[in-house]
């Protein structure tokens, strides 16, 4: 009955043009913030202050009484204050008793305290509702009115009629209110600021290791050996050759490194003979960084086509056209034509043509990502573009790199050092996904693993 009520009441538009007056404890950047925006959104704002002067920060709709006074005056009361702070209510534990208090502080870093800042205020004051709330909007975006980044407002409590309340307030504001349900998920509310890029660590880190590995690896073979061994300086190539290697060799790894997870997984399964448990913890924060992976990858493939394009701006590229013109003249004079290679042409078509189709497919899956356009479309259209049209462009991205690279396989003079070229290094890992993922879908393999996914156990014992 309840629940029902909370979603009529959540889903009705509020009709009245009557608002509430709301008392605001503290008057630092947030707290005029807050006020400032609730004026312009009809409601009437008391702040409760050590001082009752009147400052040119404070809102000039707005009244300022002491604290008690204040509250006496709501019955919603926003703690705009830090927690190190939070004493001077106790005294105040009678007239707070019923209210609803709005706590939105947030700590200097993850887990600072044992309980949340709005658990340790609800043990403060028992007799109060504490409702954790607006805690990641910054007093910028209100004031300045650009909540596009930060329009979303977790909340949370104990009482469900005071977190209603709460919520009403959000939405009269323009914001976008998240029940995330009780008290308790007050702590995960509270490092939700202060996460830098949580799904994004592992990605970039990896990134920018393989990109500085390939890097040096490029640095090496392209300028290093050439000048000792040729005497020729490329050191030049450090701007756009070497780049335009690596930007490539890192999309198609990156791609893979998308889809490896899964092959993973489907062995796992294979051998456990069941799914009821529970992946590694590297493997389950693997597959939980997937779409970042897949969108680093798309960032490098988007390099690689902005320096093709640029290539021939080259002065370098120039050059080698200038010689190649020169070399052809000599053939005139000499009365001689150098014939069409139509292996080679059908090679460089072939290369371009693969090229540009997987970086459509890439382009596509990037687009899917998006929480405005996977959120248009169902389960089994969703994952016939990331799995089996993704599948499709790691493919065509293969085979882009193989008709490129592949005649540099058997040739003695790409082996610098002894070392492979840069290409051949990038296909091991798509190319093993490619041969593991041929092999699990065969119907041998692929029918057990279908049963396992559907439920069916080898040994039921596992799922207890």
């Amino acid at each position: 009955m309840n629940k029902n009520s909370s979603n009529t009441m959540a889903l009705a538009p509020n009709t009245s043009n009557k608002r509430e007056t709301v008392c605001i404890f503290g008057t630092g950047d947030f707290g005029r913030a807050l006020g400032h925006k609730m004026i312009q959104s009809g409601y009437p704002v008391v702040y409760g202050s050590r001082s009752t002067q009147i400052s040119n920060l404070i809102p000039k709709d707005a009244e300022v009484l002491g604290h008690a006074e204040a509250a006496q005056k709501a019955a919603i009361i926003i703690i705009a204050i830090q927690r190190q702070h939070y004493n001077f209510l106790i005294p105040l534990a009678e007239v707070l008793r019923g209210k609803v208090l709005v706590d939105i502080s947030n700590n200097l870093k993850l887990n600072q305290y044992p309980e949340s800042n709005a658990e340790h205020l609800a043990q403060l004051l028992p007799g109060s509702k504490v409702v954790k709330a607006f805690n990641t909007v910054s007093a910028w975006a209100l004031q300045s009115g650009t909540l596009d980044a930060s329009r979303q407002v977790f909340v949370c409590g104990d009482d469900v009629e005071a977190k209603q309340m709460v919520m009403n307030i959000v939405r009269a504001l323009g914001l976008t209110p998240l029940d995330k349900g009780s008290l308790l998920a007050a702590q995960e509310i509270e490092n939700y600021p202060l996460q830098l890029f949580p799904m994004w660590k592992f990605p970039i880190f990896l990134s920018l290791g393989l990109t500085a590995f390939f890097f040096l690896y490029c640095v090496a073979l392209d300028i290093i050996y050439t000048y000792i061994y040729e005497n020729n300086d490329f050191s030049f190539f450090i701007a756009i050759t070497i780049p335009n290697r690596v930007c490539p060799v890192m999309a198609l790894i990156l791609l893979a490194l998308v889809y490896l997870p899964g092959i993973f997984a489907a062995i796992i399964q294979l051998y456990r003979g069941t799914k009821y448990r529970r992946f590694p913890d590297w493997l389950d924060k693997w597959m939980l960084c997937r779409k970042q992976l897949g969108l680093i990858a798309l960032a490098f493939a988007s390099l690689h086509v902005v320096f093709t394009l640029v290539t021939p701006m080259r002065a370098f590229a120039s050059w080698r056209t200038g010689k190649g013109i020169i070399s052809q003249a000599s053939f005139v004079l000499n009365n001689k034509t150098e014939p069409l290679d139509h292996t080679n042409a059908w090679l460089s078509d072939s290369y371009l043509a693969l090229g540009i189709l997987g970086f459509f497919l890439f382009v596509l899956l990037g687009i899917t990502s998006l929480p405005s356009v996977s959120n248009n479309v169902n389960w089994r259209e969703f994952r016939f573009v990331q799995s089996k049209l993704g599948y499709l462009a790691l493919i065509l991205c293969t085979a882009h790199t193989l008709v490129y690279g592949g005649k540099w396989f058997l040739s003695p003079s790409a082996y610098k050092w002894y070392l492979p070229n840069i290409y051949m290094l990038s296909l091991i890992v798509p190319c093993a996904v490619l041969v593991v993922k041929f092999v699990l879908i065969l119907p041998c393999v692929d029918k057990p693993l279908t049963q396992i996914r559907q439920g069916w156990e080898r040994n039921p014992k596992y799922s207890k």
